[in-house]
């Protein structure tokens, strides 16, 4: 029996519909919740009992940029990132192994958009901060901002950012952005006002991330970027950790130069414990839930696995991303 191994968490709990359509279309799910996740590691691929069965695989962190996934796996067929980001699968090296590159784009948007706002909230008003004061018995009075009125930043306007200014419009904010293909239609119709990446970073009171991880913008928010920011700025990050030098942003968070950050994403996973951006004040950190959401589950799991099946009817898929 042909089968499809699944390296995302919760598959068979939070995608229970996903899982069932695999099945009712004949093929077998290989997906252990046992196991320690997120990756299979290329050994454990090449020492797998069921590799010369695996059609399709279905990934979280795995590194399939790995050429030795692909020689373990030789019948694969299609592997499908559980969620937008293919930064961990090698798009040209699958497909000269005859494999589709799939991913869900747009299906977790709304789940990061909601976080992103909620990480401007959170920073505005301390909230994070005061909580933990009151565990330790406190009762501080603390004099927080409000988001009307600010200049919020977002660099990139895709579909989470774009999300994220239709959010803000209930809010009365200046809401600027920045994209290398930028639509001015839509930014229009939101209210938004598109400018350089420049105007984004140093006219924002508030400026947040969405755009990817590549060679071009690795530490992009660097000591000499933000530097160039708003004193008291906020900076935050649901995108992709490579994106911020973490060592920097704690400098300017210690020094006072930014009032506060707020980070979902970070260059290496988990956080170390001894990071110095822990030992920073107003910032929200959480473990890369951006996507976290029941609904996100649901829509990711369904359109991947739909992917899947037609790339293995050999039909065209909605989502390849190595056509």
């Amino acid at each position: 029996m042909q089968k499809v191994l699944v390296s995302a968490s919760h598959f068979d709990t939070l995608c229970r519909d996903a899982y069932q359509l695999l099945e009712a279309n004949g093929y077998q799910v290989l997906f252990d919740p046992a196991r320690s996740f997120p990756a299979y590691t290329t050994q454990e691929l090449e020492n797998h009992p069921d590799r010369e069965d695996i059609v399709a695989a279905l990934i979280g962190m795995d590194d399939f940029r790995d050429e030795g996934k692909f020689k373990a796996l030789p019948n694969l067929k299609a592997v499908a990132k559980f969620g937008v980001g293919v930064d961990n699968i090698d798009g040209e090296m699958a497909k000269r192994y005859g494999v589709a590159a799939l991913n869900a784009p747009g299906q977790n948007s709304n789940a990061v958009a909601e976080l992103t706002v909620g990480f401007m909230l959170d920073l505005l008003r301390h909230v994070i901060p005061l909580h933990k004061a009151m565990e330790q018995g406190g009762w501080p009075r603390f004099i927080g901002s409000e988001i009307k009125g600010k200049t919020v930043g977002l660099l990139g306007f895709g579909a989470i950012a774009r999300l994220v200014a239709q959010k803000l419009r209930a809010f009365d904010v200046t809401v600027l952005a920045f994209d290398l293909y930028p639509n001015e239609k839509l930014a229009e119709e939101l209210g938004v006002r598109m400018v350089s990446r420049e105007e984004v970073i140093t006219a924002s009171d508030l400026v947040s991330i969405h755009i990817p991880a590549t060679p071009e913008t690795y530490h992009l928010f660097n000591r000499e970027t933000i530097a160039s920011m708003r004193d008291g700025a906020y900076l935050l990050n649901p995108a992709r950790g490579a994106l911020v030098d973490l060592d920097a942003l704690a400098e300017a968070l210690l020094s006072g130069k930014l009032a506060g950050a707020a980070l979902d994403a970070f260059e290496v996973e988990p956080l170390p414990a001894g990071a110095p951006i822990l030992k920073c004040e107003n910032i929200v950190l959480t473990p890369h839930t951006g996507a976290e959401t029941k609904e996100s589950y649901y829509n990711v799991s369904m359109t991947t696995v739909q992917d899947i099946l037609r790339v293995l009817k050999g039909e065209k898929p909605v989502h390849c991303v190595n056509p």
